[in-house]
């Protein structure tokens, strides 16, 4: 059974940096597309970083320039590391894996249990 577990969140002062681990087990993610996603109390859950393909990867325009997605197949994790943080990039972050079925989609099928991120000012 395929699954996702999120880990490397924490507080953080504003202007600082984590990295996100998303480690995978009976699922190789090479096979699949990835995405992060995150999500704050009474919001919806909305993505910032979707890796396509290693060659495809696309940002939200709020974390554009400070984020960054990319997967170790060799240890079979995504991560997304993050710089430049600001109190608003506070959330629960999930990390989702899924299939591309045409260029620059991505169905996500699989889900993380989620790491949160706060970020102080």
């Amino acid at each position: 059974q395929e699954q996702l577990v999120e880990s490397g969140g924490g507080s953080v002062q504003s202007g600082g940096s984590l990295r996100l681990s998303c480690a995978a087990s009976g699922a190789t993610l090479s096979n699949y597309c990835m995405g992060w996603f995150r999500q704050t109390p009474g919001a919806e859950r909305g993505g910032i970083a979707t890796l396509y393909s290693d060659a495809n990867i696309g940002y939200t325009e709020s974390v554009e320039g400070r984020f960054t997605i990319y997967r170790d197949n060799a240890k079979n994790t995504l991560f997304l590391q993050m710089n430049s943080l600001k109190p608003e990039d506070t959330a629960m972050y999930y990390c989702a894996a899924g299939v591309s079925y045409a260029t620059d989609s991505c169905t996500f099928n699989y889900w993380g249990q989620g790491t949160q991120v706060t970020v102080s000012s």
